[in-house]
């Protein structure tokens, strides 16, 4: 037993006065909490809060705790209303134990101002020992002290049951208290009490999170109506509830002629076309400033793709004579966040890439075609001190080996027998102040790269036919489906160029290498057309195994092309085994063998092992489609049944 029980309290009770409950975690609480009022020095012969504010800490304690009481106060009222006339009363304490608020039955209400059970007053332990107040202020759960488990002598009358009051953060705010006398105790006091706590909690985080919503919206409407693009928001009727000042211009209306109404009414655009599609090039409107704007739209979708309504976005049409007078050559589209990918090698490249976008040193791109080379070198634009200048891509494999010069350097008038009048600017002009991106380098002439290497050197250049220099200024993103360090060492690619531009090299990885991000690219993608089509697809998860095998030669680039050759073939938005590309599924025509050491696999013998796996399983699934049928799935297969039944007793298949 605690020590204090071992001898008489300063009013001479003893330990056998201290009751006995079968709860023994109950008893072990009450007796700690009798500990903590003895060592507290609590005189057991009184039991009044003596602890009382004055008048103005009073008011002050009550305006910080004015919305608690706010939302208490008819919450308590609507308990009271089933304990009414039964001798009880209700309290509410703020954090420190400070009775707030009490009414109940008025005889008990006088009998509490007699110990001083009152606002203003502190009912802690260490104040009128062994109380419910403060003993759940202390162990922070409900608690009913009945009788004579109260500490001191004046409150051996009362029984008192105190639940703690959290906030959305779980730190405790207050106590709520029903107390009344021992002989008049309500059965349900210590329930009614935690239900009431539990509602002020509710509340609490209700109001919380109302506040957090309204504050989310305050940012979004002022984000909505600072953005130099239109938006215009549909309800689920297509009535327009929202727009910002970018809209009002387009429209040439004022707010109060066009809230409310449906969206055919107040545009005179295809409505069909808009609002049955995910965006449609051909919509344009202009507003009286003769600006052109593009017209996408975006479905809000509820959790049963059900629509709940729309987004229009007015996207401005860049001028296109401003837009070469300031050397803006192809807008950038892509961020960091297209790149679609959780695999840890596709995160590190992102990584890497961005920390080389906060530099201004030239990068190579180094992956295999179809990688998204450009979808990065576009990244890195974007998230670069150059973000507000142009981002000019060139592809050097693709322009004519005679024609390099003019569309890198640009030519003057005259300069040759085909050139326009007033001459033409370069893409290194087009990309001053901002960023060139040049893929497949390593595809440019030796006698090109010494005039790309003088550049660089320079930062200068002259147009063909002309000996007027130019200043340029500009960071440079080379791109390379091979690597063009070993293109250097055999010689056809210049040194001295490869090492003025490799100063970051990152190594963008094929889909072979990030296999974990198959499924999600292959989604990402079925996304997209399952939102242009209005349509939801299902996917046989039978092919899943298929994708994650295959080796991809073609990359991401491939994938999405095949994702759109098998939305094509879907029959009744069902995407089956028989929509896979046969290069898929069929070790004989499949890449896979093809692959040099050091690809997926490591040897010959487990290229081979894959390719009998992928077999199996293409046999399997044909079986299992065709209901077992041996001659259907030969046929499919295009061999005889003799060899089907071979490859059957091969791979312990039994049909």
């Amino acid at each position: 037993m605690v020590d204090y029980l071992t001898s008489s309290q300063n009013s001479g009770l003893s330990h056998t006065q201290i009751p006995r409950k079968p709860d023994m975690k109950r008893d072990v609480i009450i007796s700690e909490s009798w500990n903590r009022s003895y060592a507290a020095k609590v005189n057991q012969s009184d039991g009044c809060g003596y602890n009382v504010l004055e008048n103005y800490a009073i008011k002050n304690i009550l305006t910080e705790n004015h919305n608690l009481l706010e939302i208490t106060k008819p919450l308590m009222h609507n308990i009271y209303e089933l304990v009414k006339n039964s001798g009880c009363i209700l309290v509410l304490t703020d954090a420190k134990g400070h009775v707030l608020d009490s009414f109940g039955d008025r005889e008990v209400v006088d009998e509490a101002q007699q110990i001083n059970f009152i606002p203003g007053a502190r009912w802690l332990e260490g104040d009128v020992g062994t109380n419910a107040i403060g003993t759940a202020f202390a162990v922070g759960i409900p608690i009913q002290i009945i009788g004579s488990e109260h500490y001191c002598q004046k409150q051996k009358d009362w029984s008192c049951s105190a639940s703690p009051v959290f906030d959305q953060d779980d730190q405790m705010i207050g106590i709520v208290d029903i107390s009344g006398h021992s002989n008049t105790l309500h059965p349900h006091s210590l329930g009614m009490a935690a239900v009431l706590a539990n509602m002020i909690n509710m509340k609490l985080r209700v109001i919380k999170m109302n506040q957090k919503i309204n504050s989310f919206n305050h940012k979004l409407s002022k984000l909505f109506d600072k953005m130099s693009d239109g938006l215009i928001e549909l309800d689920r009727n297509d009535c327009i509830i929202h727009l910002n000042p970018v809209v009002k211009t387009i429209l040439g209306k004022p707010e109060r002629d066009i809230i409310g109404k449906p969206i055919d009414k107040i545009m005179n655009i295809d409505l069909p076309t808009l609002v049955h599609t995910q965006y449609a090039d051909s919509l344009i409107v202009k507003n009286k400033d003769h600006q052109q704007y593009q017209v996408f739209i975006e479905p809000f979708m509820d959790k049963d793709s059900y629509k709940n309504g729309r987004i229009i976005l007015f996207k401005k049409i860049p001028d296109t004579k401003k837009l070469f007078k300031r050397g803006l050559a192809v807008e950038t589209l892509y961020n960091f966040e297209d790149i679609i990918g959780q695999s840890q090698i596709i995160l590190d490249t992102k990584h890497k890439a961005a920390l080389a976008a906060r530099s201004t040193a030239n990068i190579i791109l180094e992956g295999e075609s179809g990688t998204g080379k450009e979808l990065f070198a576009q990244s890195i634009h974007r998230n670069s001190a150059r973000k507000e200048g142009p981002f000019v891509a060139v592809n050097c494999g693709a322009i004519p080996q005679q024609l390099i010069a003019s569309e890198l350097f640009g030519y003057d008038e005259g300069a040759f027998t085909s050139a326009k009048k007033g001459g033409s600017a370069g893409k290194f002009e087009q990309a001053n102040g901002g960023t060139l991106f040049l893929d497949e380098v390593g595809e440019m002439p030796l006698d090109q790269q010494v005039a790309l290497l003088r550049v660089l050197q320079e930062k200068k250049l002259s147009r063909l036919g002309s000996n007027r220099e130019i200043p340029i200024d500009i960071r440079i993103i080379c791109a390379s489906n091979k690597s063009l360090h070993d293109a250097m060492m055999r010689g056809n690619f210049r040194q001295d160029l490869y090492f003025r531009l490799n100063v970051l090299t990152i190594q963008i990885p094929p889909l072979r290498n990030r296999r974990d991000d198959i499924q999600l690219l292959f989604k990402h993608f079925l996304h997209n057309h399952e939102i242009q089509l209005g349509r939801k697809l299902q996917i046989d998860p039978k092919i899943s195994p298929f994708l994650e095998n295959y080796q991809w030669p073609g990359n991401v680039r491939e994938l999405q092309n095949i994702v759109e050759r098998i939305v094509c073939l879907a029959e009744d938005s069902q995407i089956s085994f028989s929509s896979l590309p046969e290069e898929i599924y069929s070790p004989t025509t499949s890449p896979f063998l093809d692959l040099p050491p050091g690809g997926y696999c490591d040897s010959k013998e487990e290229r081979q092992r894959k390719a009998s796996e992928n077999e199996r399983k293409k046999i399997l699934l044909l079986l299992d489609k065709n209901g077992g049928n041996v001659s259907l799935t030969a046929r499919e297969m295009g061999i005889s049944r003799n060899t089907l039944y071979r490859k059957l007793r091969t791979y312990q298949i039994s049909n």
